[in-house]
């Protein structure tokens, strides 16, 4: 059966305000504040949000479980690092979160650079370091589907290790998705392994077939154990009501960045990963890309899914987004500033375009 495609948000868990131009108020990061953003997702047809992680940030399971509890249909995806939880714990917080929220979890695997001495974590080689997520991912999904587990691994060991409460299947769904990032080699042999959901950063539809058509490669290579890989799209959207408008404003906005050299925008560049090395490549390669593909925000901060923009109106944008959805694209975690005016406009304009007729 064809996976259903989804479109999620983005919710900005920050300590400052202003994040990616987002309107600066003193209570942004507020319980209230984020709610109303969680409501609003549910009333514009949205199924929930990604919600970030990283060191100098509220505590991301902290902010989702609030958001959660405030909240009736709204799922949290959920960014965790496996340096900053070790799987037993992990698991048994996320199984009493999907069990209080009756399934509404969902998990982003994330493996990048971050201030990792802060919370007693260690870098080294890359290799290691994607090993050890893999070792994470497996030992998770084992204790969200057995009891009394027992592991001996390079980098963790647990004795019969059950977490409770269960988590109770749903449908063809047995505990929440896991969702991956990463452009390297190491990451995607993870990702064809253990993920549930490959994420990519907007990059150019051919070099994404590429990529997508690897990693199916790869899942066969590994002898995958689990459903087939899905992927999905995180990327900022910038959605007018006319063409003309989205460029002018684009333009805008990149003109505020290079005031500014970004300030706010760097949330992805302390450390040049692979996959944001690809997006700032792109703007070699020209300032607009496929049919509206914006890389030039790249050159003032861009970061992670701030490097490279959709722009244009809700029909151009959603035929963009169609192209990608042709590539195997089932997933997609779309976003612009301010949060609440765009969770709005595009839920009532985007979406409905990308709905089944």
């Amino acid at each position: 059966m064809p996976a259903q495609t989804e479109f999620l948000w983005y919710i900005p868990n920050q300590v400052v305000a202003g994040h990616r131009g987002d309107t600066s108020v003193a209570d942004h990061n507020s319980l209230d504040t984020l709610t109303q953003q969680a409501l609003a997702l549910e009333a514009n047809g949205w199924a929930g949000a990604l919600v970030g992680t990283g060191w100098g940030r509220p505590d991301t399971f902290t902010v989702a479980t609030a958001l959660a509890a405030r909240t009736t249909r709204f799922e949290p995806l959920i960014a965790v690092r496996p340096g900053y939880w070790r799987p037993a714990q992990f698991a048994t917080a996320a199984a009493t979160l999907d069990h209080l929220s009756g399934g509404r979890v969902r998990i982003n695997i994330v493996s990048g650079k971050d201030d990792l001495a802060a919370y007693g974590d260690a870098e080294g080689p890359q290799d290691a370091r994607y090993a050890r997520t893999l070792e994470f991912m497996q030992v998770v999904r084992r204790l969200w589907t057995e009891e009394a587990v027992d592991h001996h691994g390079e980098h963790f060991q647990l004795a019969q290790s059950t977490v409770v409460p269960r988590i109770a299947p749903r449908g063809t769904r047995r505990h929440p998705r896991l969702y991956f990032g990463g452009a390297s080699a190491a990451a995607e042999g993870v990702a064809a392994r253990e993920a549930d959901v490959q994420l990519f950063w907007g990059e150019p539809l051919a070099d994404l077939h590429a990529r997508i058509e690897r990693l199916r490669r790869l899942s066969r290579e590994v002898d995958r154990r689990h459903a087939p890989l899905e992927f999905g799209l995180r990327i900022t959207t910038l959605v007018r009501d006319t063409s003309a408008q989205a460029w002018a404003d684009a333009e805008a906005k990149l003109g505020a960045m290079a005031q500014t050299q970004g300030a706010n925008w760097h949330d992805h560049r302390r450390v040049v990963a692979v996959g944001q090395q690809r997006l700032l490549d792109l703007q070699a390669r020209g300032d607009v890309l496929d049919d509206n593909l914006y890389t030039a925000p790249g050159r003032y901060g861009g970061g992670g899914a701030g490097t490279t923009w959709l722009v244009g109106s809700a029909a151009e944008v959603a035929a963009s987004l169609r192209k990608y959805q042709a590539l195997g694209i089932t997933q997609f975690v779309l976003s612009d500033t301010p949060y609440l005016t765009e969770i709005e406009r595009q839920g009532q304009q985007l979406l409905p375009l990308l709905r089944p007729a």
